[in-house]
């Protein structure tokens, strides 16, 4: 009598058809994580501050079979092969593989059991706009090499770790956390101090319209760092551990201890914290005046007290602002470059993004990217 066959394992749901024409249809690693847009409380994170950021549709992939002892990754979307020794940690330090191996020593560091992978990575997240792409990589990868994945939070701070100390970008822990900790159809609110969270449903008919300025930044390479030494230095001044503790009564009260940029930046921070409650109020009472006025008054301070906008990006949200359909729209991220954040009725979300990013052209002379999304779910390993 012979055995019965074995059925075929299922196909493993979302796998990009690029990444299974090299990994094969059924790899037996597969993980997953998303970037993330921050709807607001942008440079608060690292301030002890609110966040409010949603993970989103646009994921990074790791797929592959099991290995010993090392990680070996190649890139759809960059050349070259990683190899990284998992019993040492040594590999890149430089290039797309440097983030490889500050995952790989975060993941020892934090004493967390690892097998090794031989496989591929892609991604949908736009590198260097603004939507965490980083981030999706060190939770992807984290995910896929852990022997037993983390806890949400616990996975965050190993992939913080990887960026802020083995990369060198002084990050806070909100692209982290919203990548592994992200629901579908909620926002994420993120108490940074003692890392408290809860979900804040996001309308069944709005959209998150994502649009790319076409200017790529660095944070490493950019005034990130310097944004963060100029709050610490504030906060110093003020007399409180972070400027979460402080008022903006209390920045405008400081007379010759707050020069004028760190006052600037200060009362950024202090309104900026302030408008991440206002808005998960008036995204429960479905106030979209509030939401408009909120998110205006967010891009004006990036981009007159912490200076991270651009021309590109205050264009962007000005034909946004213009457009039928649309909530509130701002920059997201970092700044520097990177993209704009538009809430915009479900109904007109394609034609908005279309008519926004044709004006755009218009206007720049640059293409913009662009992509309709709902809040979506967080980092997972979906086999292995």
């Amino acid at each position: 009598m012979s055995a019965a066959p074995h059925p075929e394992p299922a196909a493993v749901p979302g796998l990009p058809a690029r990444l299974a024409d090299v990994a094969g249809t059924q790899p037996a690693i597969v993980a997953r994580a998303p970037g993330r847009a921050n709807l607001i409380g942008e440079h608060t994170d690292y301030n002890d501050g609110y966040v409010l950021p949603a993970a989103l549709d646009l994921a990074t992939w790791i797929a592959g079979a099991p290995a010993d002892d090392v990680l070996v990754l190649r890139s759809l979307e960059e050349p070259g092969e990683v190899q990284v020794d998992l019993r040492t940690g040594e590999g890149p330090q430089e290039g797309w593989g440097l983030y490889a191996t500050a995952v790989v020593r975060a993941l020892r560091e934090a004493g967390v059991a690892l097998r090794g992978l031989q496989g591929w990575v892609t991604t949908d997240v736009p590198v260097g706009a603004g939507l965490s792409s980083s981030a999706a990589f060190e939770v992807a990868l984290a995910t896929a090499l852990a022997q037993d994945v983390p806890a949400p939070l616990a996975l965050a701070r190993i992939a913080q770790r990887a960026e802020s100390v083995h990369v060198g970008v002084r990050c806070g822990i909100m692209d982290q956390l919203a990548s592994t900790a992200g629901v579908a159809g909620h926002a994420v609110w993120i108490d940074c101090r003692d890392l408290s969270r809860a979900t804040v449903p996001v309308a069944d008919d709005l959209r998150l319209l994502v649009v790319d300025s076409g200017v790529a930044r660095g944070l490493a390479n950019s005034a990130y760092n310097e944004r963060r030494a100029e709050c610490e230095r504030a906060a110093a001044a003020l007399g409180v551990p972070a400027l979460r503790d402080a008022t903006l009564e209390d920045v405008e009260a400081a007379g010759e201890e707050l020069d004028p940029v760190a006052r600037a930046r200060a009362r950024h921070v202090v309104t900026e914290h302030a408008r991440v409650a206002q808005t998960v109020q008036a995204l429960g009472a479905g106030d979209r005046a509030a939401l408009r006025r909120l998110f205006a008054a967010s891009h004006a301070s990036l981009r007159e007290d912490y200076e991270v906008s651009s021309a590109e990006l205050d264009l962007l949200v000005q034909q946004a602002l213009a457009t039928d359909g649309v909530v509130a729209s701002r920059l997201t991220g970092a700044g520097f470059g990177g993209c704009t954040i538009t809430l915009v009725e479900a109904a007109r979300a394609e034609e908005a993004g279309a008519a926004i990013a044709a004006a755009y052209e218009r206007d720049s002379g640059r293409r913009a990217r662009w992509w309709v999304t709902r809040p979506g779910a967080g980092a997972a390993r979906l086999r292995g």
